[in-house]
């Protein structure tokens, strides 16, 4: 349990757990991270992008957590249950053996309409004595919590949230000011619950503990229903299943957009200073997203996905990301905490709003062109607009703009240039099956006419791979998007595959581009791409090399960070990080495809 705060532990990296230690629930609205000792540090409500009641994570001190554990020694091990994302800790002690079972809990219809926070707790043997705790935090600085003593016990009040603590078995609560806490001791077969329940800006509801105990079964059949209809049985088949569950996660079930990841300000350097919020829906996260959802045989999400992004485009216009309502993000904001492990600094809203990066036309397109090969119309107002952003797309191409990696300094970035190839390839092909009114024979001169431009511009005879933009010999990653799209998957992009190992490698892992290694750590997609990259080349035996080495890169539970850091393994940015697992996905599907001669088209 975590001591009573002490002068200057706001800083103190010791208060705050590693990365890897933190296992996800989640419910289709927002997300909790809970760590090996029981600790919950992140708990926005109502929605993942809320302001946060709960966020240890960034502020040990002033956050928040919700602690539940035993109180002397112990050691523990956990999962996931299969095919689920409720996880399941077992701790072991010199008196005995307890398991903890914790879940967002769905309700008969799916997702509830209130949070739901449930810890189930089972004695296996002997006696254990716990002790938990539900410590309101300051929202990240913007409110003080208090307990209001109501008709029906006390209620845990932060701004407009409302939660109240429901038990069985746990002892009587002790309540404090902005706490309630209690203990008990478990036995062989003995049950008990410690439950959270949470509105925001409407009235409670105060469910019975026996009905929040039922719902974590039912919510452990609900997860094993939905990871039933995921159409995947290659090699790895229980990672690939947790990257999708890790996907699920991410997916904002009253809108149908799919946050980037579930947290914001986790660093990527410790030396500070490249902390994000992650908390929005990107069009290239969704389309990535889409693309392996509909892959892996899924059609739910992606329609309520396709279907939410076109209309967040006709309402909003394109722009690069859009909160998970769909409006346009706001400015960006610091607050006054002190950031995981005294790393600042702590931000929401991210400052690539309003930036060009032409790559989202391809995003934009590849997403449709799969969607209407799985067997699905566009409506007219969608072709219509469809249309027009690739006639735009046909005059913005030769524009620099701030690239795949949102960075101040505008080039005439490859991997911009070859999404815009893509994004024109895609409406050709579209147009050709009327799906999309234009002039077909426009787009694809211009398509063509990009091509040879890359060729042309893009590539270094002397570096022997294509460059991170035009002119220059520095290299980039994303460029490996070049054998993904089908820009090219011969000698070219081998080359280069071996030019990116050569600088950005170290072991299996990739930096993003050249000079990265100096401000963060290697970026786990990269990798995942250099997978894909290898096979589509047809060095599958590599690729499948280079994805057995990936896979353990994953913490205890599956789940993978944004970046590694090559040195030590540590966990680097925020998580659970979408863009991770859907590459990750997207190399395993690539991998169980290829034959010793190259790849089978079923996967490509």
């Amino acid at each position: 349990m975590t001591s009573p705060s002490t002068p200057g532990r706001r800083t103190d990296p010791a208060a705050y757990s590693d990365l890897r230690d933190y296992a996800v629930l989640g419910d289709g609205r927002t997300v909790a991270l809970v760590t090996k000792g029981g600790s919950v540090d992140w708990f926005p409500v109502p929605d993942l992008d809320s302001v946060p009641p709960f966020a240890a994570l960034l502020d040990a001190e002033d956050g928040g957590r919700i602690e539940l554990a035993p109180t002397i020694d112990w050691s523990v091990e956990r999962r996931y249950l299969p095919g689920t994302n409720v996880v399941e800790s077992v701790y072991t002690t010199a008196r005995g053996r307890v398991r903890v079972t914790d879940s967002l809990n769905s309700g008969v219809a799916g997702r509830l309409p209130w949070a739901e926070l449930a810890r189930r707790v089972e004695g296996l043997e002997g006696r254990v004595p716990m002790a938990w705790r539900v410590r309101a935090g300051t929202g990240l600085g913007s409110f003080s919590p208090w307990v209001q003593q109501t008709a029906h016990g006390p209620v845990l009040r932060m701004d407009e949230v409302m939660m109240a603590v429901r038990t069985h078995a746990a002892g009587e609560p002790e309540v404090g000011a902005q706490h309630l806490a209690g203990t008990f001791e478990t036995e062989a077969d003995s049950r008990h619950l410690l439950a959270l329940v949470g509105t925001h800006d409407e009235p409670l509801n105060l469910p019975p503990a026996e009905h929040i105990d039922a719902r974590i079964d039912r919510s452990i059949d609900g997860w094993r229903e939905w990871t039933s209809q995921v159409g995947y049985e290659g090699e790895d088949r229980e990672q690939v299943l947790r990257s999708a569950l890790a996907l699920k996660l991410l997916l904002h079930s009253p809108t149908g957009a799919i946050a980037a990841a579930g947290t914001t300000s986790l660093p990527e350097s410790l030396e500070g200073g490249k902390n994000w919020d992650y908390r929005y829906t990107w069009v290239r996260d969704t389309a990535y997203t889409l693309d392996v959802m509909l892959r892996l045989g899924l059609r739910e999400e992606p329609h309520a996905a396709v279907a939410w992004l076109l209309h967040t485009i006709h309402t909003n216009g394109l722009e690069v990301f859009y909160r998970l309502n769909g409006d346009r993000p706001g400015e960006r904001s610091l607050a006054d905490v002190p950031g995981w492990r005294g790393i600042q600094p702590v931000v929401t809203g991210n400052p690539a709003a309003g930036q060009l990066q032409l790559g989202i036309y391809g995003d934009l397109f590849s997403v449709v062109r799969r969607y209407v090969e799985a067997g699905h119309v566009l409506d007219r107002r969608t072709a219509r607009l469809l249309g027009g952003l690739a006639d735009r797309c046909c005059d913005t191409w030769q524009r620099r703009d701030a690239g795949i990696w949102e960075l101040e300094r505008e080039e005439h970035y490859t991997s911009s240039k070859i999404g815009c190839w893509q994004a024109l390839d895609c409406a050709v092909a579209l147009g050709e099956v009327g799906q999309l009114p234009g002039d077909v024979e426009r787009w694809a001169a211009e398509r063509d006419r990009i091509h040879a431009w890359v060729s042309e511009h893009c590539w270094s005879a002397e570096r022997r791979a294509y460059t991170w933009f035009a002119g220059s010999d520095l290299l980039d990653a994303s460029v490996l998007q070049a054998a993904v799209t089908g820009f090219d998957t011969g000698e070219r992009v081998s080359q280069t595959i071996d030019a990116l190992r050569e600088e950005l490698g170290r072991g299996p892992l990739l930096y993003r581009y050249s000079g990265a290694e100096d401000t963060e750590g290697a970026f786990l997609t990269c990798s995942f791409w250099m997978v894909t990259a290898l096979v589509t080349v047809g060095r599958g035996k590599e690729g499948a090399q280079l994805l057995a080495e990936l896979t353990p890169l994953a913490n205890d539970v599956g789940l993978f960070a944004e970046m590694v850091d090559p040195a030590t393994g540590d966990f680097l940015g925020n998580l659970p990080q979408g863009l991770s697992h859907l590459s990750h996905i997207d190399a395993a599907l690539a991998v169980s495809g290829y034959d010793e001669g190259g790849t089978k088209s079923a996967t490509s």
